[in-house]
């Protein structure tokens, strides 16, 4: 195993043993639904960046594979809309971080009673090489893990995801990410890594490496301010601002053209006709907004169509798009 890997496991390991509320930042409100109650253990021990929890994901009771699991927090979370024996399962390297998980499932039953402990099956597993066979689950998901990998590793690690998932199924990652170049010194300060800092990359890189397996439909859901590595504080001689993603990538066909990618664009038609119809299967009806992936967008615009607004990248999309 690499040294950075190595690292890692020692950085979580000491994470599990005694929690470390300043880890990570996770930078959306915990979900608060009836009847759920998250221990205290859960949120001082919820190492994330965001979240990826999403009802509409969770329909019809699915299999959900969510790797690197933390405090369990958002295995709790998930099996709140999957209620029945074993359909989460939760993998992890460090023995310790799963331990600790099988004291915090105790607690969270306590303190919920639809709960039970059973509904989460936890595996020792690694990223790169999932304990999980091909095509049997719907949603798999993970929170500030694959930012820390190197870029060949990371191939693999989403790659992983891509094989494990059913025709259609969902991946919801939750990872920082940075537009700035991170100075190689940085790059390769092996704890920063490990951290979740140094190896944030640009969203656009990110979202290639997605689609590069195979995943037809891209969703950025949520695009929210992290941290920032300051001169002084770390060895950088600019500032460089980190922001957290969330992000939906959907095992669908690839398109001929290409992936669908939505980040936020809408265009709204205001001619003098009730619709206009691209003739390629997108219907923009009089002054109603669609939201239509980037792909979509350019189409439009290079139509050089005086009755077509089309807006920038909000960088938060909750479906209803044009594909």
């Amino acid at each position: 195993m690499d040294s950075y890997l190595e690292i890692t496991k020692d950085v979580y390991k000491k994470a599990a043993l005694t929690p470390d509320v300043g880890l990570c930042c996770t930078t959306t409100p915990v979900w608060q639904l009836p009847g759920l109650r998250i221990p205290r253990i859960m949120q001082e021990m919820n190492y994330g960046c965001g979240s990826t929890v999403h009802p509409r994901d969770l329909i019809n009771s699915p299999n959900i594979l969510y790797v690197g699991v933390g405090g369990g927090m958002e295995l709790l979370q998930f099996a709140y809309f999957s209620r029945k024996p074993q359909a989460i399962i939760g993998v992890d390297v460090v023995d310790e971080m799963l331990a600790a998980n099988r004291n915090n499932f105790i607690q969270a039953e306590a303190e919920n009673p639809w709960f039970k402990a059973d509904f989460v099956e936890l595996r020792k597993g690694d990223a790169l090489n999932l304990p999980v066979a091909d095509e049997v689950i719907d949603v798999a998901a993970q929170n500030c893990l694959f930012n820390i990998f190197k870029a060949e590793d990371l191939k693999k690690a989403l790659g992983e995801m891509y094989r494990v998932l059913k025709p259609h199924g969902r991946l919801v990652l939750s990872d920082p990410i940075c537009e700035t170049e991170m100075p190689e010194n940085l790059k390769n300060d092996e704890k920063l890594r490990a951290l979740c800092l140094s190896g944030a990359m640009p969203l656009q890189t990110y979202i290639q490496m997605i689609t590069e397996v195979g995943f037809g439909t891209v969703e950025i859901r949520a695009r929210r301010p992290y941290r920032v590595l300051a001169p002084g504080q770390y060895d950088t001689n600019e500032l460089i601002f980190i922001q957290s993603v969330e992000v939906c990538a959907i095992k669908d066909p690839m398109p001929a053209d290409g992936p669908c990618v939505f980040t936020g664009k809408t265009a709204i038609y205001f001619g003098n006709e009730v619709l206009f119809d691209d003739g390629k299967g997108h219907t923009l009806l009089q002054n109603q907004p669609l939201a239509v992936c980037d792909k979509t967008a350019k189409a439009l615009a290079a139509l050089g169509r005086n009755d077509i607004f089309i807006s920038e990248s909000t960088y938060f999309y909750d479906g209803g798009g044009c594909c």
